[in-house]
């Protein structure tokens, strides 16, 4: 299980690596999606894992646009392990559901779709593609998907170059006080 102290170092050791075809960095991403989750009103653990949603590409780094090579990293798994025991289902579970958020997305919105990067676009199709409408029912009658969806919303929209948002310091103190124990 990692510490609060060892997912801040991560963030400022790896933070800085560009974020697959984006104008921004995993930091900056990972600071745009919890900074968009606050400012909607979203529960301290959401806003959480807004914040942690893409650890895993840190925890497990396939170098720049590993879509683009057609590997899926399955990031939305890679970091569970290591925050389990540290956080609740309320942050974990929209972790973890991030990426079938887009899938249902897709099924569900008719322009969603057309909104994603390319990237997104790419990697959806390594991630099992559009849900169909009876997964797409499935998906969203599970035990914080509804979390799951919102989160990925901000992900889409967290690719801002220069968006201000606060800093790292910040969510640091959020992260404590949805920390299940003292790290």
């Amino acid at each position: 299980m990692l510490t609060i102290p060892q997912i801040c170092e991560l963030f400022e050791r790896g933070g800085h690596q560009m974020y697959s075809g984006e104008p921004v960095n995993q930091l900056e991403h990972a600071l745009q999606s919890a900074t968009l989750a606050e400012q909607a009103g979203a529960q301290p653990e959401l806003v959480c894992a807004a914040l942690l949603h893409d650890l895993g590409h840190l925890l497990n780094p396939q170098g720049e646009t590993p879509s683009a090579r057609g590997v899926d990293d399955t990031h939305q798994y890679f970091a569970i392990p290591y925050l389990r025991g540290l956080f609740s289902p309320a942050v974990l579970e929209p972790i973890r559901l991030h990426v079938d958020a887009k899938r249902y997305l897709c099924a569900t919105d008719a322009g969603y779709w057309s909104r994603l990067s390319e990237d997104s676009k790419r990697s959806l199709e390594l991630q099992g593609g559009v849900f169909s409408a009876a997964e797409a029912a499935q998906f969203i009658a599970r035990p914080y998907a509804a979390d799951a969806v919102s989160l990925r919303l901000w992900d889409d929209q967290a690719k801002m170059e220069g968006m201000a948002t606060p800093g790292l310091p910040h969510f640091s103190t959020l992260m404590s006080a949805c920390a299940l124990v003292t790290a």
